[in-house]
């Protein structure tokens, strides 16, 4: 039989065609078209940098086949096709068995490079794509307020009135906003997706409202829209989705988060949560939260309210008049020994949300700290990321 090959595929029926992952694949390997987004196999590597930025999941997707899967054939699709079997032998064949060397080649295609991106093991089941673009959930602004003293850094905190619409979000969970009107072509515009800032119960407890940490683009058609609104506007929102990048309900477990800008908005989140869900003692939580300025900084004044005990924070300022420029990964490493036991501490779970220039320094600071305690950052993290311990989200 011809030689196997792995091909990296996109489910076409839960794709929300944001586009992310085109824009983030370092080598073209991924384009659309009106249909469907889909990946060119001539050109993908399977270097897996596409895999945590998907909203949906739809990216993570594999088939072992003997000749890939045209583009064209792709831009086809309706649904994925069904993984084939195959035999490299007659008797094989005759029951219906697959070779185990086959075997062994589906399940690392299931798999991914480096482990598949998991949940966490106590994290509650999410709900996903409740709400899509034909049949939007609407909700009602109730606020819209700025979160920045810096005149280049407009960031918002919106929420929203769901009102008796059911949209159930946990935290780590984002939801897409369809901005009206229509794009240079004449056809409506795509969704934005943000992650939610509220824990599960609502942005005040046992109020159905979501809200989301929104940063002004000047050139961005749906944060000017957002960041534009006015109490009382109607906002027609899809999702939930995310399936992956979501917080323990263990109270045991330690929460390790790095961020920059709006990427603290599912840190809030998980903040949050732990601030109205766990009574009396916990695994703690640590926050490396990188800014230019305390300025430009979201949630500045709230931070300084949460209790050191509950939330251990290290705020950095790489545009600071009176401090020594820094990023997230100089503080992790002028933390050193701290953040090392925490990677050799199996409760620990990794959430980095942010702009994506923040990730490769803090790869660069977790191998020095892992080779501190005489690990291997790259087989710690993967294993971690196989836990459902080591989660990444940044655009």
């Amino acid at each position: 039989m011809n030689k196997l090959l792995k091909q990296h595929v996109i489910c076409p029926e839960v794709c929300i065609r944001c586009y992310t992952c085109e824009m983030t694949c370092p080598i073209g390997a991924i384009e659309h078209d009106d249909n469907n987004v889909v990946v060119n196999a001539d050109i993908c590597n399977f270097c897996m940098e596409c895999i945590p930025v998907c909203p949906t999941g739809s990216i993570d997707e594999w088939r072992v086949v003997q000749e890939p899967y045209s583009l064209e054939a792709q831009y086809e699709w309706m649904e994925l096709p069904e993984q084939e079997k195959f035999a490299d032998s007659a008797e094989a064949e005759d029951k219906n068995l697959v070779d185990p060397v086959i075997e062994a080649l589906l399940l690392e295609a299931q798999i991914g490079a480096g482990g598949k991106v998991t949940p966490p093991k106590s994290a509650s089941k999410p709900v996903i794509a409740l709400y899509g673009m034909e049949t939007p959930a609407q909700v009602v602004v109730q606020g819209n307020y700025c979160l920045t003293d810096d005149p280049d850094h407009d960031v918002r905190h919106i929420i929203f009135n769901v009102g008796d619409t059911p949209i159930p979000v946990l935290e780590g969970q984002t939801i897409g906003v369809v901005p009206p009107g229509t794009d240079p072509n004449g056809k409506p515009h795509n969704a934005r997706l943000y992650s939610v800032s509220n824990p599960r119960d609502g942005e005040r407890p046992g109020y159905n409202n979501i809200s989301l940490t929104v940063k002004r683009d000047e050139k961005g058609v749906c944060s000017n829209y957002l960041c534009d609104l006015n109490q009382g506007d109607v906002v027609n929102i899809i999702g939930p989705f995310g399936s992956t990048f979501l917080m323990p309900d263990d109270p045991a477990a330690h929460l390790l988060m790095i961020c920059t800008g709006t990427g603290s908005a599912p840190m809030r989140a998980f903040t949050m949560r732990r601030q109205r869900a766990v009574v009396g003692a916990s695994g703690g939580m640590t926050l490396f939260f990188g800014a230019r300025s305390a300025g430009s900084l979201p949630y500045f004044g709230p931070l300084a309210k949460v209790p050191q005990s509950l939330l251990n924070q290290h705020l950095v300022y790489s545009r600071d008049e009176t401090q020594p420029k820094q990023y997230v990964q100089d503080r992790l490493l002028d933390n050193i020994e701290a953040v090392a036991n925490l990677l050799i501490n199996p409760a620990t779970y990794i959430y980095i949300c942010g702009l994506r220039d923040m990730e490769a320094g803090v790869e660069i600071a977790m191998t020095k700290i892992a080779s501190e305690s005489g690990k291997n950052w790259k087989d710690l993290r993967d294993q971690m990321r196989t836990d459902g311990r080591y989660h990444v989200e940044t655009y």
